[in-house]
């Protein structure tokens, strides 16, 4: 957890600025949160166990930043994440998921990010041992040709052929060179990669769920014997595929699961997406209201902190932050089972998207979407920009739609953006060459959108 050290509150809320705009309370609560799990980290031993996380629940519509605050906060920790939908879960008339799936998919993610980690820490033994058998795949042919011509020359009686020795070292420095080099990239080598042994599996009889499912593959595919498969591939796809076999071999993955249980259950962040979908009206009654409480129940031993068996050994729940969200139009939040309520005592209200928000989030995020269509066009030599009346003009209608149809937040931003430059991404290159620069002014915004704001049906249609 060292790269928390030196996180305080202030500049976790300066990184997520970089990429959020606005909801200065939500950041500001994450923040604490994921500074106090460096805090209990810092506390006795004795004292660790009994600081449980203050999970937070986030109340406000679609599109105002809820998901992605909570992943950002997840990748700037380097935490293990999962997001889910509570509506996913049981429902009547609907097998849904079991909640425990919600850890299983935690501790898959943990798995993920320490496997990464390790193999950054074996990238260069990898890459030499990788280097070495993609020699081995192409010296053979090689020293067969060299050994014709140096027959050759003997017979004619010019200078003596080296040994066979001094011919390989020789032919295999000069192609490690030119491997290193990147000349050799679309040469074709064979050589032996592992063949997938997971059978597919059908099962009769009641329902079985994909987590169990994906189990049983692979325990039947770990009980058959390993086969290998030669197969012809160039050098750069050669290389993809034996980097991941020779990094497998130089990780210990026991020591992946402990560190990935470890990791996930101190670190881990769980988003309980549409938690008020899942909220009943308890002034009485049955219905879908009953299943909705049921899997409010489910939820609440897992929120509260229990153990869960998975694939890759127990897991404890107790210290896991959980960040729940959901718009709250129909439900609020004291329709959701006060035990589970108690569960998220920190509450904060996203506000809705201004006009002037729209604007921000199309110019100052490292990730905005003009930079994104800015890079893709970049790709094509073709170089695109955007005027600050442009860009005012498209906040303007996609905050008017919102408005008018439906409002959908920030989301809106990349209907209205795809609109405005399908025609020009479609012109590329055939129409616009490259080396092409591309302004988009405000004339042009309103030309290709103003119809659209205009015919509300059209709107709902389109957009």
């Amino acid at each position: 957890m060292n790269h928390l050290d030196a996180l305080t509150p202030k500049q976790i809320v300066a990184e997520l600025d970089k990429y959020i705009i606005g909801q200065a309370e939500a950041k500001k609560n994450v923040a604490i949160a994921l500074r106090n799990r460096w805090r209990r980290m810092q506390a006795p031993i004795d004292m660790q166990k009994e600081i449980t996380p203050n999970n937070i629940l986030m109340i406000g519509s679609t599109g105002v930043g809820k998901t992605e605050i909570a992943r950002r906060l997840a990748k700037l920790a380097d935490a293990p994440f999962t997001k889910v939908e509570a509506s996913k879960f049981t429902e009547v008339g609907y097998v849904g998921r079991d909640v425990e799936s919600m850890v299983r998919d935690l501790v898959e993610s943990s798995i993920h990010l320490v496997q990464l980690s390790k193999k950054e820490a074996v990238k260069e033994k990898a890459n030499h041992a990788v280097e070495e058998i993609i020699l081995e795949a192409l010296i053979p042919a090689i020293n067969k040709a060299h050994k014709k011509a140096a027959k050759e020359k003997e017979l004619s009686g010019s200078d003596a052929p080296l040994s066979d020795e001094e011919l390989n070292h020789k032919t295999r420095e000069l192609f490690r060179e030119k491997l290193r080099k990147g000349e050799l990239e679309h040469r074709k080598i064979e050589i032996d990669v592992k063949a997938n042994n997971s059978p597919n599996i059908g099962v009769m009889g009641g329902p079985i769920d994909e987590m169990s499912m994906m189990n049983l593959q692979e325990m039947i595919g770990g009980m058959l014997p390993k086969k290998n498969k030669k197969r012809k591939l160039t050098i750069a796809e050669a290389r993809k595929i034996l980097i991941e076999e020779e990094s497998a071999k130089l990780i210990d993955m026991d020591e992946v699961k402990d560190e990935a249980i470890r990791k996930a259950e101190n670190l881990g962040i769980i988003f309980i997406d549409e938690i008020d979908k899942i909220a009943s009206n308890r002034s009485g009654g049955g219905g879908p209201d009953v299943s909705r409480e049921g899997v409010q129940r489910d939820l609440l031993p897992i929120v509260e902190g229990s153990t869960v068996n998975t694939k890759y050994g127990v897991i404890n729940t107790d210290h896991v932050l959980f960040i729940a969200a959901g718009a709250f139009h129909v439900s609020k939040p004291s329709d959701l089972i006060p035990e589970l309520q108690g569960r998220f005592p920190i509450r904060v209200e996203l506000q809705s998207l201004k006009e002037e928000d729209f604007y921000r989030i199309l110019k100052e995020p490292k990730s905005a979407l003009t930079k994104q269509y800015e890079a893709l066009l970049a790709s094509e030599g073709v170089v695109l920009s955007f005027t600050d009346e442009a860009l005012s003009e498209i906040a303007r209608i996609a905050y008017q739609v919102n408005a008018e149809v439906e409002n959908i937040g920030a989301r809106r931003l990349q209907t209205v953006m795809s609109h405005l430059l399908n025609e020009i991404m479609f012109d590329i290159p055939d129409v616009i060459s490259p080396n092409a620069q591309v302004i988009i002014t405000k004339e042009l915004v309103l030309e290709r959108l103003v119809g659209l704001v205009k015919n509300r049906d059209l709107s709902q249609y389109i957009l």
